[in-house]
């Protein structure tokens, strides 16, 4: 039996192991795939206080070794369901079952991807779904984005600021963002919209070195030689085996302000949950709160 189990295993899950450790919680923290989330596969990260520099994957690593020096237990396994069963919660992974007296959700998000070949390759070789974290090292280069929505052209807008040349790229002849969105782009002259566009290609080795369009009108191929390509299409939620026991709004999970869920004793932070800004700092703000008041939880049930 363990006070807290955490299902995932980012900068908001760990972050919450942190806080409640530190109080003298025992703690779980189920991870399906590898620790630290998305920002693990960062090259850099420059947009934490305090830290100047450092790379995704270190600061992940740096994270997991904090936690576990502290006693937090982790298991590589896939979380398949959760009971609250008279104050007691069961989680059921694809090997074990556990028992803990709280629960929180940190399974963050997935961004969608276009699977074709290259792509997972060339990810932080030039290939990013992330304009705030990874823009600005393409300072004075040509770079494409694809997207047609208000994340697009938000990080349309952003890269704009310190790119030559922005390249945006939608499928359709028109934009689903907000019209004042759509208005501040075209007013950018170093923005070069193309529409009616499908990703045929991605060519590189060791790095991003060209994109292959098909117009779908006229079906003809076009090349875009850039050095970086922004995937923004969209983001999946993974929260499916919670619907019983939180509410979701377009499948994220809605919490207030102390990151409760509707059900007493379920937290959710980070990515998986229903916010407008996804950011390390904010993750990691998300798992302290979501600790602190798990800890009056705790106290309340005991």
């Amino acid at each position: 039996m363990k006070d807290v189990i955490i299902i995932g295993g980012g900068p908001s899950g760990m972050s919450a192991a942190l806080n409640l450790l530190r109080s003298g919680k025992s703690v779980l923290i189920l991870e399906k795939n590898n620790f630290g989330g998305q920002i693990a596969n960062s090259p850099r990260v420059e947009n934490l206080p305090s830290i100047k520099e450092v790379s995704g994957a270190d600061f992940a690593s740096q994270f997991f070794d904090q936690v576990t020096a502290l006693g937090a237990e982790f298991e590589l396994e896939e979380v398949l369901e959760v009971k609250k069963e008279n104050n007691i919660f069961k989680v059921k992974t694809n090997y074990n079952t556990y028992e803990s007296k709280a629960i929180i959700i940190a399974t963050g998000v997935k961004h969608k991807k276009f699977n074709i070949p290259n792509e997972t390759e060339l990810e932080g070789k030039g290939i990013s779904y992330c304009a705030v974290c990874d823009g600005a090292f393409f300072k004075d280069e040509d770079v494409c984005l694809i997207g047609d929505a208000n994340t697009a052209l938000q990080y349309t807008l952003l890269l704009s600021n310190y790119c030559k040349h922005v390249y945006l790229y939608t499928l359709f002849d028109k934009f689903f963002a907000d019209k004042i969105l759509v208005d501040r782009v075209k007013t950018k002259t170093n923005v070069i919209i193309k529409q009616c566009k499908s990703l045929k290609e991605i060519i590189g080795k060791d790095k991003l070195e060209k994109l292959v369009f098909t117009d779908t009108k006229t079906k003809k191929d076009e090349e875009l030689v850039v050095k970086g390509l922004f995937i923004a299409i969209g983001q999946v939620p993974q929260n499916d085996i919670f619907k019983d026991l939180v509410d979701l709004n377009k499948g994220f999970i809605v919490v207030n302000n102390k990151m409760e869920t509707k059900t007493p004793g379920i937290f959710a932070v980070g990515d998986c949950t229903d916010k407008n800004m996804r950011q390390v700092v904010t993750a990691v703000n998300d798992g302290s709160i979501a600790a602190f008041f798990a800890n009056y939880y705790l106290e309340s049930v005991k």
